[in-house]
Formats: structure tokens, C-alpha cells, sequence
């Protein structure tokens, strides 16, 4: 029986750990913001992809340990970075190019999706730690300490590459360049490795070359590969998109979803129906200036609307995403002052804050396409939001739901056990199940203004109808009401 390998230095296998460990995770957390344009940000989503990391992480271990039975670990950890490297250049031009072939919110696109996100570079990454073990494995008395020394210090790796990961890499670079950046650093990290140890690469020249020239072209295929988003925020792939037909015409498209249009010659001009829908509600509102609340900006379509049509008018933007607010300055005309002020935060948090009836309008319109913050669709939300409407004021929520209508009746029953007058608005294929669409709640503490509303909506380009009293009560039909303890609004949308 011949010699067992030489154990690394201390340090040396802690760095391997630490790092292999941490790289995991910076993979796992931006393949969530690689995969949201083309399948949405959802808890499904979510899901699948924590569910293909730790899967991935389970069978390179396996592997890892299989390997460190048969070979000697030393001759193998340099490859596993170097392979490590080239899983992660490719995953850009999977995910960019599966993704356009993929969209869609069904769960085997989602699941499939993830997995050429994450599974390639994770898998072969997890292996470093088994192989990092067995050679850490001198002496039996002490393979307990080593085993957890080394699990201890590749968990703290994965904590600090969240960490930094949630709190610095997103905010400060593209999704495509953290990739990119750790690709590199995971090649040359291989690279010195392989000259330290002083260990032969286990393949011939010829294939090693056939490797490196595959990391290469992942990488360029990656840069060049069909980008959706003009800018990458902290929480939006977001594109500005000129309307051919109005010169003054902008579309904001967040997360491959068309979300607002703005018309920078004519801020009173609402292109899609369900902004016109709420700009009926907010037409028949008393004569003059109002104080109005807007949970989430987007555009900040209706912001710029009230305060062409009702001047001098107070109104706050709640907008969890600062990026956002940037890009709407930069391409979108928006300008704030003293009438019209942002505050970047939670909308739930930013509710919490307000002193209680203070505003006339609340609008909520933070909900879009698959993206459902599901903290502002509970009752305990609704409740807080009829604390800060003075008597008479109004709230007017935008929900996207589709064919069986499940989750717009769940928050329809929501909304309704916080308010004692409420009404619903959209077309009449979308409250007969026949299509997906937008669904306008408008809620109050007084009676509303059903007669006058009921009209404009009708004369719209996209007629709508709306649905009170009886009609509303047997459509809702005992859905159940969110909240803060149970809210799958998820679960709800997928049907």
C-alpha cells in the first residue's frame, strides 16, 4: 500500500473550502436574477432553484467523495476549479438563449430553467470539499475536529457569499458580470493551484486545450448572448421601449412584462386599460387637489396623471426599488418636488409609517405579471391601508390573475374584510374565466361612487364592466381571505 497524499496547509484547505463553499452560493442567488425575466420571480421559481442547488450540491459531494477514494485528492483539485470555471461561463448563454425558448411560468420550463442556471457549475464545485477532507485526513483521532472544522468553515462561506452577494455584488455589477468575474477568478485560482501543488493535469494536452477553449467561448457567448434588460436593477431587469406609432411614447418593460406606458408629450394620455380604469376612479373624485398614496411607482403613470388633472395635489410614491426611480429620471421624464415626493422602500413598511387618515386616493399597483409581494396582499395590509384613508377616501388596487380567477377572488375577499364597500373592475372574458387580465379593486369606508365610475369604464377603448353587491358577493364565493399567516398567492396564481 503506498504512502497517503500530503495534507494541504491549514489555510490553504480553509481558502478551498471557504471558497468553493461561498462560489456556490453567489451562483445559486444570481441564477435567481438570471431566470426572473423569462419565467418570473415567484415562490415556484424560488423553489426550483434552492431545490437544484442543494441537489446539485448532494451529487458533487457524492462524486467528490467517490473520486477521493480512488485518486489522490491532489491531483484532482485543481481540475475541479478549472471545470468549476467553465461550468460557470457557460451558464450566461443556457440561461439567455434556453430562456427565450423556455418563457413562461409553467413548472417544467422553471424547473428546467434552473437547473442550466445553476446545476453545471455547482455540482462540479462541491466536489472540492470531499477531496479537501481526505487529505485533511491524517490521523482517526482527530477526524471529528477535522470534519467539522472544515463543514463550519464551508457554511460560513456560503453565509458570506449571500451576504455579499444580497448586499454589495448585486447592487454594485450586472448579473452577466458577477458570473463572468467569478468564472475568472475560479480559472486562475485553478490555474495556481495546479503550479503550487506541482501536480500534472490528469488529461493530454490536447483536451486540456479543447477545456480552455470551451470556458473561453462560454464566456464571449455569454457577453454576446440576447441581454433583456437595459438596466439591471437591485430588483427589475428593466427596458425602455420607444412606441413606434407616438413619438413621445415609452414603454417600461420590467422582468419581460409590459408594465407602463408613458406618453412624455401628454401625461393626462393612459395607454393600457386598467390605468384607465383607475384614472375613472380617480376622475370622480371631489373637485380639487388630493392627497394621494401610491404603493409601488413603476412608470409613475397615475402620479404624473394627478397632478396634470388635479393641480396642486400632494401625492407620495412608495418604490421598494431605487434603480427604478433612476431610470424613470433617466428615460421616463420623471420629476419629483415638493408635490410629487418618492420615498425608496416597502410599501408595507411605508403604510406602517403613515399617519392615520391622511390621504383622499391610495392607489396600490405593485403587483405585475407573476411577481406577486404577497406581505401586500393580506388582510393585516388591507386593514392598515383603510387606517390611513380619510373617511370618504378611496383605495384602488391593480391585480393580474388568471383563468380560474382564484387568486383576484382570494384578494377580493381580502380586501373586503377590511373595507365595508368594495367593487370590481375588468372585462367581462376576464370575471367569466375566459382569459387572463388586469382586475381593478376599488374599496372604501363610504359608499362608492359606483354609477359615475360604472359609466366612464364603459366608454374606455378597452370597455369594462364592474361587478357590486350581489353580483360581487357570488363571484368571490367564499374564497378564502389572506393573511399575514397564510397568503400562497403563488400557489393561487398557478391554478
Amino acid at each position: 500500500m503506498g504512502n497517503p497524499p500530503r495534507a494541504l496547509p491549514s489555510g490553504l484547505a480553509t481558502a478551498l473550502v471557504f471558497g468553493a463553499s461561498g462560489a456556490v452560493l453567489v451562483l445559486e442567488i444570481v441564477a435567481l436574477r438570471l431566470v426572473g425575466p423569462y419565467v418570473g420571480v415567484t415562490l415556484q421559481v424560488s423553489s426550483s432553484v434552492i431545490g437544484i442547488s442543494l441537489a446539485a450540491i448532494a451529487y458533487g459531494t457524492w462524486l467528490g467523495g467517490r473520486l477521493a477514494d480512488k485518486f489522490d485528492p491532489r491531483a484532482l483539485l485543481a481540475p475541479a476549479l478549472l471545470l468549476g470555471a467553465i461550468g460557470t461561463a457557460v451558464t450566461l448563454p443556457l440561461v439567455r438563449f434556453g430562456g427565450e425558448i423556455l418563457r413562461g411560468g409553467a413548472a417544467p420550463a422553471v424547473l428546467l430553467l434552473a437547473a442550466l442556471a445553476v446545476f453545471l457549475p455547482a455540482f462540479l464545485l462541491s466536489a472540492i470539499t470531499p477531496l479537501v477532507v481526505k487529505l485533511q485526513l491524517s490521523d482517526l483521532d482527530r477526524t471529528g475536529s477535522v470534519v467539522g472544522r472544515l463543514s463550519s468553515v464551508g457554511t460560513l462561506g456560503a453565509i458570506t457569499a449571500t451576504l455579499a452577494t444580497g448586499f454589495i455584488f448585486v447592487a454594485a455589477l450586472p448579473s452577466s458580470w458577477i458570473i463572468i468575474t467569478l468564472a475568472a477568478l475560479l480559472a486562475v485560482a485553478g490555474v495556481a493551484l495546479g503550479w503550487w501543488l506541482r501536480q500534472p493535469f490528469p488529461w493530454r494536452r490536447r483536451t486540456g486545450a479543447v477545456l480552455v477553449s470551451a470556458g473561453l467561448v462560454g464566456a464571449g457567448l455569454g457577453v454576446a448572448s440576447p441581454n433583456p434588460c437595459d438596466v439591471e436593477t437591485a430588483y427589475h431587469c428593466a427596458r425602455v421601449r420607444t412606441d413606434s406609432t407616438n413619438a413621445g411614447g415609452r414603454e417600461l418593460i420590467l422582468n419581460s412584462a409590459r408594465h407602463s406606458y408613458v406618453d412624455l408629450d401628454d401625461p393626462r394620455h393612459l395607454e393600457f386599460a386598467y390605468i384607465q380604469w383607475i384614472g375613472a376612479v380617480a376622475d370622480v373624485l371631489p373637485a380639487g387637489p388630493v392627497d394621494a398614496l401610491h404603493l409601488g411607482g413603476g412608470g409613475f403613470t397615475m402620479p404624473d396623471y394627478l397632478r396634470a388633472t388635479r393641480p396642486g395635489s400632494d401625492q407620495l410614491v412608495l418604490e421598494l426599488d431605487g434603480g427604478l426611480v433612476d431610470l424613470d429620471r433617466e428615460k421616463l421624464g420623471l420629476r419629483t418636488g415638493p408635490d410629487l415626493r418618492v420615498r425608496v422602500g416597502d410599501a408595507r413598511v411605508g403604510v406602517a409609517s403613515q399617519p392615520s387618515a391622511s390621504y383622499d386616493f391610495v392607489v396600490g399597483d405593485a403587483f405585475g405579471h407573476l411577481t406577486v409581494p404577497w406581505h401586500l396582499a393580506t388582510r393585516e395590509m388591507a386593514v392598515d391601508i383603510a387606517r390611513v384613508l380619510r373617511p370618504g377616501g378611496v383605495y384602488v388596487q391593480n391585480v393580474i390573475d388568471y383563468p380560474p380567477g382564484r387568486f383576484i377572488r382570494a384578494e377580493l375577499a381580502t380586501v373586503a374584510a377590511a373595507f365595508p364597500h368594495v367593487a370590481v373592475i375588468s372585462s367581462r372574458e376576464a370575471l367569466d374565466g375566459e382569459v387572463g387580465a388586469n382586475f381593478v379593486i376599488m374599496a372604501s369606508a363610504s359608499p362608492l361612487p359606483e354609477s359615475e365610475v360604472r359609466a366612464r369604464v364603459a366608454k374606455v377603448a378597452d370597455p369594462a364592466v364592474m361587478l357590486t353587491g350581489r353580483e360581487l358577493t357570488d363571484y368571490i364565493a367564499g374564497a378564502r381571505i389572506l393573511t399575514d399567516d397564510y397568503a400562497p398567492v403563488d400557489q393561487l396564481l398557478a391554478g
